[in-house]
């Protein structure tokens, strides 16, 4: 079979993304999506916290909070107040310290 007839799969270090992914430019939020409907309230209610978290544990990254122990309550909830996200819960805290330690 000749080279060019075979269908070659991308490494696994490669980008498999349907468009280029502009790095250089300033962040853009990703187009929202509407949730898949007919799950329990409890499954949104926990997807939309570990999204919060997520979006927490980034912006303290950015702004130098590398470690777990220097994100006090009071820490994240400024970081939230910052970039325009509602003060988040204890369980949230939690949840972004968890994040930030097991990125190590």
């Amino acid at each position: 079979m000749p080279a060019a007839a075979m269908k070659s799969t991308p490494l696994p270090t490669q980008s498999t993304a349907k468009r280029p992914v502009l790095l250089d430019l300033p962040y853009e939020p990703v187009e929202k999506r509407p949730l898949p409907p007919g799950r329990p309230r409890e499954w949104y209610v926990g997807h939309n916290r570990r999204l919060k978290a997520m979006r927490l544990a980034i912006a303290l990254l950015d702004s130098g909070v590398y470690l777990p122990h220097q994100a006090r309550n009071d820490t994240i909830r400024t970081t939230a107040e910052m970039i325009g996200v509602h003060p988040p819960s204890d369980t949230t805290c939690h949840m972004v310290r968890a994040l930030m330690k097991y990125t190590r």
